[in-house]
């Protein structure tokens, strides 16, 4: 069994949940805001790769501006093992509010994994709103 730890971040965007989501789901604007190949799907149980085929995985869950439920894995983790992450989309006022939660990440991987979602996705995200 591996030994696995859960993140939570909430983060505050200048943009709406429909611009967050679109962006996040959209192939060639998540390409763009990663500077990296990415090839998302609209689909629950569609696959996807992002990060030059890093990250692989598929949907779960797709509410339009709401939520996106994905499994989620990189490829130096162990084989076949997926984590789930989870964007919760909020509209406040001046623009959204992203809970987004990440469960069952290695252990080994789990700082990476923290500071990565601050450095490749939240600032290229704010800097782009």
């Amino acid at each position: 069994m591996i030994k696995t730890k859960d993140l939570k971040q909430i983060i505050k965007f200048n943009a709406t949940p429909n611009q967050i989501y679109d962006t996040l789901m959209n192939s060639k604007k998540h390409s763009e805001f990663t500077n990296s190949n990415a090839k998302m799907n609209n689909k629950v149980n569609g696959k996807f790769t992002a990060y030059d085929n890093y990250i692989k995985g598929f949907n779960i869950e797709l509410i339009k501006d709401k939520k996106i439920v994905q499994l989620w894995r990189c490829n130096d983790w162990p084989l076949n093992h997926y984590s789930e992450v989870t964007f919760s989309f909020k509209s406040i006022k001046g623009g959204t509010k992203l809970t987004f939660t990440q469960i069952n990440i290695p252990i080994k991987q789990y700082r990476g994994i923290k500071q990565g979602w601050i450095d490749y996705y939240w600032r290229p995200l704010k800097e782009l709103f």
